[in-house]
């Protein structure tokens, strides 16, 4: 039987959806870049802000947070079905991209908030793909620091504030982009 989804309003998430029987779809540039492309799609037909993100071959992590009257579920069945239905196209498939219902999992404090953030960054690392995060271009702290707002919501006071070191960013003042 099926769960019901958590969904609290204002709630920010951590969500992953992982690939059909583990395959690597998300593994070539290109087909990475698919993904943000409907991401930032997304982000023009619903209000919602994303803190980190890390798309790897075979899942994707978020971390995500839906605007007054915006919902998680309707966002998040919108960018999986619409890469979907792409991906599919595009290869000439037919059926599954995704094993099933998106996992999400509500931030309630500020320590999994950190935690969340950190296990998303590293997330590349740990998989040896790269020594250092900010190598990888699918992965959201990579984004920052290179100004790339088109998918990630620029760092708040509060990131900037945690993590000064790691953003390199002044923490007054604004940055053009």
């Amino acid at each position: 039987m099926r769960h019901s989804r958590v969904l609290v309003p204002g709630a920010e998430y951590h969500v992953v959806a992982r690939a059909n029987r583990q395959e690597f779809i998300l593994n070539s540039p290109e087909i990475k870049q698919l993904f943000l492309n409907v991401v930032e799609r997304a982000k023009k037909r619903y209000r919602f802000t994303i803190r980190n993100f890390c798309i790897m071959s075979n899942h994707f992590h978020l971390m995500i947070q839906p605007q007054p009257g915006e919902n998680l579920s309707r966002i998040m069945q919108w960018i999986l079905s619409v890469f979907a239905a792409t991906f599919n196209r595009i290869f000439c498939y037919s059926g599954h991209v995704w094993y099933d219902r998106f996992k999400s999992k509500v931030i309630g404090s500020l320590r999994q908030w950190i935690a969340t953030f950190l296990y998303i960054m590293e997330n590349p690392v740990k998989a040896r793909i790269v020594d250092d995060p900010f190598e990888f271009p699918y992965c959201g702290v990579s984004h920052i620091r290179s100004g790339n707002f088109s998918i990630i919501d620029r760092p708040s006071l509060l990131t900037r504030l945690l993590f000064p070191s790691i953003f390199n960013l002044p923490l007054l003042g604004t940055e053009a982009g």
